[in-house]
C-alpha cells in the first residue's frame, strides 16, 4: 500500500506538469505564456486569459516577476493613424466576462530580464498578478517557440 502510494505521489508532477490554469476566488486565469524571442531582446511580453465567474468587476492593478525589476501592463492603442504601446496603470476585469492579454491586445512588459536561462522553449517563469479583490495570483508563464494555435502573431 505504501509503496502504491508513493507511486501515485511521484506521478503527480507530470500530471501536473501540463496544468497550465489558476484559480482564486471567482478569477480564473488560463494559459499564461511567452513567445521565446532572440537572447538580445530588451524586453519579453507575456499573455493569458482571465475569466471573471464573479458578479462584480475586479481589477488588474499590477504584476511583478522575479525575472525582471520592472513588469509592467501595456496596450495597443492606434494614435495619428500607428498603432502604438503605450503602458496602463490597472486594467478592469469585467463581472461575468473575459479579458483577454494577447499580442496586438492588453499584455505584460517585462523590461530588461535577468534570468534569460528561463526565456528560451519549454521553460517557465513566475509572474504575480496583483489583482484590487482576488489579491495576489502567481502563475507560471511557459515560454514557447510559436504562439497558440488561434493566437495572432507576437509583436
Amino acid at each position: 500500500m505504501l509503496l502504491k502510494a508513493f507511486a501515485l505521489a511521484a506521478l503527480l508532477p507530470v500530471t501536473f506538469a501540463n496544468a497550465h490554469e489558476y484559480t482564486k476566488g471567482d478569477l480564473h486565469i488560463a494559459h499564461p505564456w511567452s513567445q521565446e524571442l532572440p537572447p538580445n531582446a530588451p524586453t519579453v511580453a507575456a499573455y493569458f486569459v482571465v475569466h471573471n465567474k464573479g458578479s462584480s468587476a475586479d481589477r488588474l492593478l499590477s504584476v511583478a516577476s522575479p525575472i525582471t525589476d520592472n513588469a509592467e501592463l501595456h496596450e495597443h492603442v492606434m494614435k495619428d493613424g500607428l498603432m502604438k504601446m503605450q503602458q496602463v496603470q490597472s486594467v478592469v476585469v469585467p463581472a461575468g466576462s473575459d479579458l483577454t492579454f494577447a499580442p496586438g491586445a492588453y499584455h505584460v512588459m517585462l523590461m530588461q530580464p535577468k534570468d534569460r536561462s528561463l526565456l528560451s522553449d519549454g521553460k517557465r517563469f513566475p509572474l504575480t498578478l496583483h489583482f484590487e479583490k482576488a489579491g495576489d495570483i502567481t502563475v507560471e508563464v511557459a515560454v514557447q517557440k510559436q504562439p497558440p494555435e488561434g493566437t495572432a502573431h507576437s509583436h
